[in-house]
């Protein structure tokens, strides 16, 4: 498990002020590495059963770069950050070979021939589901027990998503309304593009002879039927 982070440092009003003289980038990169070397930075998991207790800390390896607008080659730049976030955003747990849905019993694996490292993690999931019941591993098997977000941001850095949504929806509406060619009309007009054809009605004439055949059968299946209830009836009134 690894884990990328974008971290940079604001002015006091967000991100479209500076930051202080004295936020450097070598004092931002001391800091990450101080704080990836607290103790803090782990996860307790309590024991329950036969499982012992356990910590999961970070490991040894930290790769602390700064992002550059521009750089010669060896640089990690905004556009190359750009990448790899899109990168990770579109990449789902399906390209490790599980299934885009939830699993209902283990032997759905072998009729999808899932690849033996993710049925590992698949089948962890189900035996560890009910030792901890709250992390619901076996409802998230499909996604190898994660049921987070792939990523998470500050508002004050960032954005938020309802606004990227908004201002894509603006910019389609933009473009329709010039393909359209209504630039002549009120941004608040709606313009309602409608045909309606008669198509007909009832069956095609193939079909209507289909039809009267089947219904012909129908009707002589249930006279043919009736014969032999008729022979009895008059068998037993003449007995």
């Amino acid at each position: 498990m690894h884990f990328h982070a974008v971290i940079r440092i604001d002015g006091p009003d967000g991100p479209e002020t500076a930051p202080p003289s004295w936020a450097t980038v070598d004092l931002l990169a001391d800091a990450i590495r101080g704080a990836a070397a607290h103790s803090y930075t782990s996860v307790s998991v309590p024991a329950t059963e036969d499982q012992p207790a356990r910590t999961f800390p970070w490991g040894t390896q930290l790769d602390v770069r700064p992002v550059k607008a521009f750089g010669d080659g060896s640089d990690i730049t905004e556009q190359a950050v750009a990448s790899y976030v899109a990168k990770y955003a579109t990449k789902a747990a399906e390209n490790t070979g599980t299934l885009d849905r939830r699993i209902g019993e283990l032997s759905e694996l072998d009729r999808h021939q899932v690849p033996d490292h993710t049925r590992r993690l698949i089948e962890a999931c189900k035996q560890l589901d009910p030792l901890y019941p709250d992390r619901r591993l076996w409802a998230w098997a499909h996604m190898l027990g994660f049921r987070g977000h792939f990523s998470s941001k500050s508002r004050r850095y960032s954005t938020t998503l309802g606004t990227l949504r908004q201002a894509r929806a603006d910019y389609r509406a933009v473009q329709e309304h010039a393909a359209l060619a209504l630039d002549d009309r009120e941004p608040d007009t709606v313009l309602v593009l409608a045909d309606w054809q008669y198509a007909g009605h009832g069956h095609t004439p193939g079909e209507s002879v289909l039809a009267a055949t089947i219904a012909r059968d129908l009707q002589l299946n249930r006279e043919n039927a009736r014969e032999p209830l008729r022979a009895q009836l008059t068998d037993e009134r003449a007995w």
